[in-house]
């Protein structure tokens, strides 16, 4: 016999059901987002939360029933996987648009001491800044340059994918490729 359900899983709508069945058909997506997936369909057919964790792959019913009241309060978001563990991120969206902001600047030779760009030069001019980041390491920027779409080029400068610079008649003009959000993903 199965204890009484503290949160029961809300009524699907259509919109959900379809895409839970997609995705937990997937061969493409997480294995993480396709055990959820399957084990909120099998809680919506009926199932016990201990019979959905078996169907999903999973041993115990208590994380369905945490997934259950996190798909309650959050619907289709509730597939992704949160910060699981270990130090708690430190640097934001602001922190992180601050190194952006830094890394578009162009290094002066008087006040960065170099003409180009590196890592180390970023980190000194992020910790030395007024509205800066102290504690920054080179690994922080270069994960938030990756994400941000920058790559490192041969001219030891860094470039945001998708922005290149071309020779016109009239000058130097900055293009971009109105493509480049898609294909990152």
């Amino acid at each position: 016999m199965t204890r009484h359900q503290v949160d029961p899983l809300r009524a699907l709508t259509d919109e959900e059901r379809e895409v839970l069945t997609h995705i937990s058909r997937s061969g493409s997506e997480p294995a993480s987002h396709v055990a959820r997936a399957k084990a909120l369909l099998a809680v919506a057919d009926g199932q016990s939360y201990t019979e959905a964790a078996r169907a999903a792959g999973r041993r115990a019913g208590d994380a369905v029933s945490h997934l259950v009241s996190r798909f309650n309060r959050e619907g289709l978001a509730a597939l992704a996987p949160r910060h699981g563990g270990g130090a708690p991120p430190i640097y934001g969206s602001a922190e992180r648009e601050r190194i952006l902001q830094e890394v578009r600047r162009p290094p002066d030779r008087e006040r960065d001491g170099t003409a180009t760009g590196s890592l180390t030069t970023l980190q000194r001019a992020l910790r030395q800044a007024p509205d800066g980041l102290p504690q920054v390491s080179t690994y922080t920027i270069l994960t938030v340059l990756h994400e941000a779409g920058f790559t490192w080029q041969a001219s030891r400068t860094w470039c945001e994918t998708g922005k290149v610079k071309r020779k016109r008649k009239a000058g130097v003009v900055e293009v971009t490729d109105p493509d480049t959000a898609p294909k990152k993903n």
